[in-house]
């Protein structure tokens, strides 16, 4: 049951068109909460709900420097969200050997 859960936070991440845009910008490297504010043209709220959804999933690490807060892609993190969508998706041979699917 843990393992969905952290599956579900994971995957969560990638369900909304402003974290893939988050996302994306983070690609080029680690940015100021004040520069997502800038390109994306939302609130700081509607930023801090998204940024800790991608926080939660591990998929984005934070820290802070001042009363600003930057965010960066966090390797182990992205390399956790394409193990797992490989795992949950890779086709494997029925385990009982005796499956009536046909397959």
């Amino acid at each position: 049951m843990y393992q969905y859960l952290s599956d579900a936070r994971i995957f969560k991440a990638f369900c909304d068109e402003n974290r893939l845009q988050i996302l994306e910008l983070l690609r080029t490297g680690e940015k100021c909460a004040c520069a997502l504010l800038e390109q994306l043209h939302i609130s700081q709220s509607t930023l801090s709900y998204h940024m800790r959804i991608l926080c939660d999933s591990g998929i984005v690490s934070s820290r802070t420097e001042g009363k600003w807060t930057h965010y960066r892609i966090c390797p182990e993190g992205s390399k956790r969200a394409q193990e797992r969508l490989l795992a949950l998706t890779q086709q494997s041979p029925c385990p009982s050997g005796g499956c009536q699917c046909g397959k």
